[in-house]
């Protein structure tokens, strides 16, 4: 579940991430989707830490750039920065590390 939802985060922040769609998007809905994000980067990192017993350095990345996301071109270089982290942190997420966890949880 964890990994999937770094999986999701990444391709969002890759479409904010995309120079004149992404911003237009941002700007458009009035800066609504950085707030999204934020709280869609906390929430992901508060189940890394509960579920997988471990920092989400995305997810921290994420928080970050929906924080700056609102300075035109630091923004856009964080988000590309905030999918590249993502992706990484995902694919180092095994899927026998949450089935473990996941196991520990019922019991």
């Amino acid at each position: 579940m964890v990994r999937n939802l770094k999986w999701l985060g990444a391709a969002f922040e890759a479409f904010l991430g995309i120079p004149a769609i992404g911003g237009l998007f941002i700007i458009s809905m009035g800066y609504t989707p950085l707030g999204f994000m934020l709280v869609f980067h906390i929430v992901l990192l508060v189940l890394s830490v509960s579920r997988l017993k471990r920092i989400s350095v995305g997810a921290i990345v994420g928080i970050t750039a929906s924080v700056l996301g609102v300075i035109p071109l630091i923004g856009m270089v964080l988000h590309w920065a905030a999918a590249i982290a993502l992706a990484l942190d995902a694919l180092m997420t095994t899927h026998n590390e949450e089935r473990k966890t996941s196991k520990d949880d019922r019991f």
